[in-house]
C-alpha cells in the first residue's frame, strides 16, 4: 500500500466556506499530478490518456488537455462525455457492446477494444462501414496480476475480461492492430514490470503485426513511493525491443490526492456503548468502496488505531441500510453535533460510483481554485433525483 502524505491544512474560514456535504477538488494539487504524468509521458516517449472510469470531472478537463493525451470511455455515454468535453475521440473499451450503440461508438472512438473474438467479427463491419479509420484492438489476458482484492482482479481463474493466449493460437484475426491488458490496481512499476514479463511470454510473437499495445490503469504513477524513472526505463525498453505505440490510462493516478468530501455530524447516539456521529453523508451512497472493497477512508486528525486519550465514535451513514456505517475512529476531543469530518482522498474512484439510494441529498461538487477562491459548480436538487426514475 502507498504511503499515505501528511493530511492538507486549510484556513479554517474556506472550510467553513464549503457547504455540507461537499466533494472538493484541489486544482493545484491536480495540476501536480498532471505534472507528474507529462514528465513520464515526455521521457518515454509514450501517450497517457484519462481513464473515465476513475475520474470523470469535466469541469477539470481544460486543465487535464494540457497535459494528457485524451480520454479512455467504457460505455457510449463516457465516449461521448470524452468527445464533447475533453475535445477528443475516445479509446473506447467496454466488456461487452450492444449492437444499437456501435454505430454511435464507432463514431466518437479513435480506437475501439473488444473483449472477445466474437464482438470483434459481430462489430467490426460496423466499423469499417461507419469509421473505417479507428484502430480496433482486443483485450488479452496476461494470467498474472498482484492485485489481492479479488473484486479488482482481472486475471483471477474464469475472468471474463480479455481473450487468453490459447484463443489466439491461431494468429490475430483481420482488422486487429493493438492489444490491450489491465491488471494492475494502485501498483508500482516492478508490479508492471512482473505482468509484462508474462505478457511478452504469451503475447510477444505477435507484437510485430501491432501498431499499440494499452497497457491499461492501476499505474499509480503519482504515489509518494512511486518510482518514475524505473516506469520510464522500463516503457523505453519495451519500445525498443517491440516497435509498438505505447498507452497508459491511468484513472486514480489522475486524481489521487486531490480533495476531499466534507461531512456533518448531524447527532451522536449510544448504543450499548457503541457511539455512532451521524453523518449528512451515505457510505453506501456516496462512498461505496469502503463497503465493497472494503477500505478504511482517512479522517483529518482522527486515528484509526484506539488510544485511551482519544474518543472513539463510530460513523452512520444517512441512509436506511442496516450496514450503512464504518468502524470507529478515534479522535482527540468529544464529537458535538455540527462538526465538520473531513474525508480526505475523495475525488478519484468515489464521484463516478456515487447513487441517490434511498433519496439522500447528493453532496454538492466544488473546486477550490489555485487562486484559494472556492467555486461551487454543481448542486443536486430534487430534479436530479426525480429525473433518474420513471
Amino acid at each position: 500500500m502507498t504511503a499515505q502524505p501528511t493530511p492538507l491544512t486549510h484556513d479554517d474560514a474556506v472550510l467553513d466556506e464549503i457547504p455540507s456535504p461537499a466533494y472538493v477538488l484541489e486544482e493545484r494539487l491536480l495540476r501536480r499530478n498532471l505534472k507528474r504524468l507529462a514528465h513520464v509521458r515526455e521521457q518515454a516517449g509514450i501517450q497517457i490518456i484519462l481513464a473515465l472510469k476513475g475520474f470523470a470531472m469535466w469541469r477539470a478537463f481544460p486543465l487535464v488537455r494540457q497535459y494528457l493525451d485524451g480520454a479512455t470511455a467504457s460505455s457510449l455515454n463516457e465516449a461521448r462525455l470524452c468527445y464533447e468535453e475533453m475535445g477528443s475521440k475516445a479509446h473506447t473499451y467496454a466488456p461487452v457492446y450492444t449492437a444499437h450503440e456501435m454505430e454511435q461508438i464507432a463514431a466518437l472512438s479513435s480506437h475501439i477494444t473488444f473483449n472477445s473474438l466474437t464482438e470483434l467479427e459481430r462489430h467490426y463491419p460496423v466499423i469499417q462501414r461507419v469509421a473505417p479509420e479507428v484502430s480496433c484492438g482486443l483485450r488479452v489476458n496476461p494470467e498474472y496480476s498482484t492485485v489481492t482484492t479479488e473484486l479488482y482482479n482481472p486475471c483471477a481463474t474464469g475472468s471474463r475480461l480479455g481473450v487468453t493466449a490459447d484463443d489466439l493460437a491461431g494468429g490475430l484475426p483481420k482488422g486487429v492492430e493493438g492489444l490491450h491488458f489491465h491488471a494492475l490496481c494502485e501498483s508500482s512499476s516492478v508490479d508492471l514490470e512482473q505482468t509484462l514479463a508474462s505478457f511478452e511470454r504469451l503475447f510477444g510473437h505477435l507484437l510485430p503485426q501491432l501498431r499499440w499495445v494499452n497497457m491499461g490503469g492501476g499505474h499509480l504513477i503519482t504515489g509518494s513511493d512511486y518510482d518514475p524513472e524505473h516506469l520510464i526505463q522500463l516503457l523505453r525498453d519495451f519500445k525498443r525491443r517491440h516497435g509498438v505505440e505505447v498507452i497508459l490510462e491511468p484513472g486514480s493516478a489522475v486524481a489521487w490526492q486531490t480533495g476531499f468530501l466534507k461531512a456533518t455530524v448531524c447527532d451522536i447516539l449510544t448504543n450499548k456503548g457503541v457511539r455512532t456521529a451521524m453523518l449528512d453523508i451515505s457510505f453506501t451512497a456516496h462512498l461505496p468502496d469502503t463497503l465493497e472493497m472494503p477500505y478504511r477512508p482517512r479522517i483529518r486528525g482522527a486515528s484509526e488505531q484506539p488510544t485511551e486519550e482519544y474518543h472513539a465514535y463510530r460513523l452512520g451513514g444517512l441512509s436506511c441500510l442496516a450496514g450503512d456505517y464504518l468502524e470507529s475512529y478515534y479522535f482527540p476531543e468529544p464529537l458535538s453535533v455540527g462538526d465538520s469530518l473531513i474525508f480526505e482522498d475523495m475525488i478519484h474512484y468515489t464521484m463516478v460510483k456515487t447513487t441517490m439510494f434511498n433519496g439522500v441529498a447528493h453532496p454538492s461538487i466544488a473546486i477550490l481554485q489555485e487562486s484559494g477562491e472556492l467555486e461551487v459548480v454543481r448542486s443536486f436538487t430534487y430534479d436530479d433525483f426525480k429525473r433518474r426514475l420513471s
